[in-house]
This record gives C-alpha cells, structure tokens and sequence, in this order.
C-alpha cells in the first residue's frame, strides 16, 4: 500500500486513479477509489496504477470472477460496505489478482438498485403533490425545487437564489428564522398552519396562504449541516374550511343562546369600549386571554387629559378569574377618574396604591402609565412594578425605556418618573408581562424577540394588512407572530400610541340649495373615516348633521338662498365638534306637520346638540366622541 500512500494522506486514493495491490489490502483501501477504473494486484506487495476501463480489464481476464463484499475502516473510524470484484488470472509466467473496489455512492448500478434510476427518481421528486426545496448553506441557497414549488410561489427562475433574495417580503413573517434554527442546531423544525404572505407582482396584492412545513437538515459527510430539505404543504383550503365551520358554529351559537356567556360580558363590560380618537396622537389596543374559559386580570385604558396630553395605562393584577378581573376593574375606575379630572400620574398613582393596600386581590398588581404630549412628543412615565414601554422610532430598531424604579401597588413603594420624548411617527408601546414571558423562552430572549418583531412590523416587513391603522396591525400582528409560535399560558395585554401630523379641520361654505346637502354628507364622510372612526359613528354623524344641513337649506332663507358653513374639528378630549351655521331667520312652514322634527332626531344620533338662534343667523352644533374599537381576543382569534 506504501505506492498509494505516497500520493496521497494515508489510506486515500489520488483521483482518477487506481492502485494495483496484494488481494489482502482490499479491506483496507479507502472508499474514495474513483468509479469505472479497477486495481490489478501482482505477486507480493508490488504496487502499479493503470487507467484502463474497467469492463475491458475484466474481459481480458480469465479464470474466476466474482464480486463480494467487503468491509472497510477510512480514517475517521466509521466501519462501512463496500463492493469489491476480483478476477484470476494464470499465464505462462505467472498468477495474478485483478481487483476493483468502490464504495455505494461511486457505484451506478448500486445507487440504481437501491433508489431507482436516476431519470426516474427526478420523475418522482418533481411529481411529489408536496412541494419539496433542496436549500444550501447558512444563506438558504436554493439547489433543488420541484413542480409543486413552482406551483407554490408560481415562478420559475429561482435555483441559485438565496430565499431572502427570491422572497423578501417573508422576511419580517419569522420564516427565515424559521430555516436559521434547524441549520444552526441540527433538529429538525415543524411548522404548523402558519399564515404566509406571499407576493405576486407589483401590480397585485399580496396572497395569503397557510403552510404545514418540515424542515430538516442536510448533511455531509462528516456530519456538519451543509443544507436543508423544506418540504410544504399548502393548507389554505383546510384552514378555510375549519375558519368557515367556526363562524358557522359561532353563529349559530349565537342565534340560539338565551345568554351571552357570563365571563365575556364580564370582561368586556370592566374593560373600555374603545380608545378615543385624539389629534396627533392614534391609540390602539388587543387583549388576548390567557384562556376561553378564564375572566383575566390585565387592563388597559387611553384618557385624554384636560390640558390637551394624554394618558396610556396598562396594568396587571396577580391571578386569574372573576376575583382577578373585580379587581382590576375598581383599580381601572379609580386610575381613570383621577387622570380624567387632574391629569397627574403621580396623584393617580398614589390613589390605587392606597386602594390597593385594602382591596382582596388587588396587592401586587403592576401598572404602567405614561403621559404623551402630542404638540411636542413629550414623555413622563412610571413603571410600578412593570414592564418598561418600547419605543419604536419610525426610521430605526426599538428601544426600551428605563424602568423608572416605581414598585407594584399596596407595597409602600415610592413613584418616581421618568422622561423622554417621541417623534412623529414614533410608536409607543405598552404590554403585559404575558408577552414576554411565553413557555420555553427565557426573559433576555423573549425582550429581544418582541423589539425586533414590533420593529418589523413598524416598518411594514411583516404581514401586509394596509387596511389597519398603524397601531392596530402593532398590536394585532404582534400577538399573532409571536403567540403563534410558542404559544402562551397568562394574559397579554398591548397598548401602543403614535405620534401623527394633527389632522386638518373641515371646512366647507355651501350655498342653501338641495344639493348642499349629498356635498356635505359625502365630505363629513371622508374626513371622519380618515380620523379613524368606526362607521357606526359615521352613519350617526352623518345623518345627524345631514339633519341640520337639510334644515339649513329649508328654513334659513326662503326663497332668496344664501350661505351654509359647515365647520367640522377634532378635539384634545377625543370629541367631535361640528357646526353648522346660517346668516338667515328661519321660517316656519305652518302647513308642514312633519316639520320640527329634524332637530329631535339629530339629538338622538349625537352625544350632544345646541341650538343658538340670534339676529345674524342660527348656529347648529354637535359634539360627539369617537373611538377607536378595542379587540378582546382568545388564541382562536389570533388568525384572521
């Protein structure tokens, strides 16, 4: 063996060459003897190479010939099969050996009964109703796709494309993280109906999918990870139909319960309605119980101060059910009332601490409150006992603020605030410590995961859902992200507020003649749909001011039309301020019995309404809150 030896580490073949040895070393030659050449072994330890074929030499050889098999021991130690033939030889001077040895994966006819064909084994992996991706490296390369693949993303030039290359817009979806865990750690990684967005083109939107996937590692040699095999499963239409028996199943829940389910009502009624609408400053807010079947302790509430900031509040009592949720309910009553008529965090906070020390259940619940000025971005907070809020800047990654130091309520602690200040376009994000502190992931890991997914999401690298406001898909796709993935035994609480340009009032000056009246309704519409507003509160708005306007046109002037302004502004308290108003007397129509009317009924679609008549006309204003609808979820609800 000293000639192989030579040109080569120990036990391993030159390429494209055979070695000529003694029958007895054959169990010790290395697999990497190349396919299609054969070794010749002469008398004794003598040692020749040749490049002859293989078929040949064993044509020109007489006497026996047979194949075995054989074991063989390369240098790492790992005992494996090979297959060696030999032929015998005798001519006029001497006998020799004629031997060739190859391992498995050299060995055409041996790959082709063990697995097929080759022509057909790609017949079968490109025909497989899975589709099947071969990935490479630490970049996810794509080296192998097939049909259903192709059918899948509905392209074909991807091979020799990385999937951040070839898919971007996955890339805030979790999916590439999805790939780097199996790689990095060898286990495999199942994934099951998860929510893709895939896109089509520039010129349509993004399509929604869901995917049962299993991704599995790819290895060499050696042993190292070198790549992945993902095979997918398309199971939109599974999950559709389940989403479909779900709504009916609820639906007909719902006709036919005598009552809604006590919990439900008992949550909804202890938490806000909604969050109010305010200029400069857009607050959304979800709630995900920690079961179906549970009443919850978080709560979370948005008050709009007198002197025009704002006050977000998040908090978390100790516990779970009925007892949980009472208690949450006076310490939000209390926060709420004091913020609503002072304005000061500290004064707040001293009177639920004081609550606290005296109420059951109610001892070592954490709240965070922080104060936001819209006019400049101004920041005051204090975390008692809580988490500290993120701040997503609109151009950059998230940041936590420092915990001000504060403890939680009924322990004696001291409130100490602290301050910062937020851009335009900045969001400010409050939680509960459900969120980051989810099973299987400890504390540093679960902080980091939910700055970087609120930071995708901000961005709009994650789920496209241009629909939302801003501070809905934060708070929504938040919980669906990452709840998703490991799942989560407490309630989750997010509340999130961004700074935005004050909106422009309306202002419209009409002449007072029928067709004022569609003018106005459809500009009322506009701008209050982009303030936010529910559209129950739009078809209340516009019917009640469509009222005045219709009054406006038939009883300022008479005959002689003159002029409506129409004048509509949002407020620093979440209201609505709308007026009409005339330069004309009324006239009374005696012969109309049905007029008069008009005003009851703009009453009752308004919070308020105020008539002021004087002798340069009649001024008509309204006032009406608006929200924006809250989202009290259980894990069911976290896929649209």
């Amino acid at each position: 063996m000293d000639a192989a030896s030579s040109a080569a580490q120990p036990g391993v073949l030159p390429a494209g060459r055979a070695a000529f040895l003694p029958v007895r070393s054959i169990a010790v030659m290395s697999p990497m003897l190349p396919a299609g050449r054969f070794a010749r072994l002469g008398q004794r330890d003598q040692t020749a190479t040749s490049d002859r074929p293989r078929p040949r030499a064993f044509r020109n050889a007489r006497g026996r010939h047979h194949p075995h098999r054989v074991r063989h021991r390369p240098d790492t130690g790992e005992a494996a099969r090979m297959d060696a033939d030999e032929s015998e030889r005798t001519d006029a001077r001497r006998r020799w050996h004629g031997g060739f040895m190859h391992g498995p994966e050299d060995d055409e006819d041996g790959l082709r009964r063990l697995i097929g064909d080759a022509r057909t084994v790609r017949q079968v992996f490109e025909a497989a109703p899975a589709a099947v991706v071969g990935l490479e490296g630490p970049d996810h390369t794509i080296v192998a796709a097939n049909a259903a693949w192709r059918g899948l993303l509905r392209r074909d030039a991807f091979i020799g494309r990385t999937v951040r290359d070839l898919l971007p817009g996955v890339v805030g979806q979790q999916l590439i993280g999805a790939l780097d865990r199996p790689f990095a750690t060898g286990v495999p990684e199942l994934i099951t109906e998860w929510r893709v967005q895939l896109d089509q083109g520039a010129d349509t939107a993004p399509e929604d999918i869901y995917i049962d996937c299993v991704i599995v590692p790819r290895r060499s040699p050696d042993g190292a990870v070198t790549g992945l095999v993902a095979i997918i499963q398309d199971v939109t239409g599974r999950v559709r139909d389940r989403q479909a028996a779900q709504r009916r199943a609820a639906e007909a829940e719902q006709r036919h319960a005598e009552a809604r389910d006590v919990i439900d009502v008992l949550q909804r009624q202890l938490l806000p309605p909604g969050l109010p609408i305010l200029p400069g400053l857009a607050v959304g807010g979800s709630y995900l119980l920690a079961g179906a079947e549970t009443a919850g302790g978080d709560w979370f509430d948005a008050v709009p101060l007198p002197d025009g900031r704002a006050a977000l509040v998040i908090g978390d009592v100790v516990g779970h059910g009925v007892a949980a949720s009472a208690a949450m309910g006076q310490l939000r009553a209390v926060m709420h009332d004091h913020l609503d008529h002072v304005g000061d965090i500290a004064e707040a906070l001293t009177a639920v601490d004081r609550l606290a020390g005296r109420l059951p259940g109610a001892r070592a619940a954490t709240v965070c409150v922080a104060v936001v000025d819209p006019a400049d971005g101004r920041i005051s907070y204090c975390t008692a006992g809580h988490p500290p809020p993120l701040l997503i800047p609109s151009d950059g990654r998230a940041r936590y603020l420092p915990s001000s130091g504060g403890g939680p309520l009924g322990t004696g602690s001291a409130f100490p605030l602290l301050h910062d200040r937020l851009g335009v376009g900045d969001q400010l994000l409050l939680y509960s410590d459900g969120i980051i502190e989810r099973p299987g992931l400890d504390l540093p890991a679960s902080t980091v995961e939910l700055a970087e997914t609120a930071t995708e999401i901000a961005a709009g690298r994650a789920l496209r859902e241009d629909w939302l406001a801003t501070v809905e898909r934060l708070t929504t796709q938040t919980l669906e992200l990452l709840v998703r993935v490991t799942g989560h035994t407490d309630d989750i609480t997010l509340l999130a507020a961004q700074r935005t340009a004050p909106p422009p009032p309306l202002l419209l000056d009409l002449r007072a003649e029928p067709a004022a009246i569609p003018t106005a309704r459809k500009a009322l519409d506009d701008w209050l749909y982009d303030l936010g507003a529910r559209a129950e509160d739009v078809v209340l708005l516009r019917h009640g001011v469509g009222e005045l306007v219709t009054n406006a046109v038939e009883h300022a002037y008479g005959p002689a039309r003159g002029g409506i302004l129409l004048h509509a502004r949002s407020t620093s308290r979440g209201a609505v301020e709308i007026e009409v108003s005339d330069r004309g007397r009324w006239l009374e129509h005696r012969h109309e019995t049905d007029r008069g009317r008009g005003l009851a009924m703009a009453s009752d679609f308004v919070d308020e309404l105020r008539v002021d008549t004087g002798p340069s006309g009649t001024t008509a204003s309204v006032r009406h809150r608006l929200f924006r609808p809250t989202r009290l979820l259980t894990t069911g609800d976290l896929t649209p």
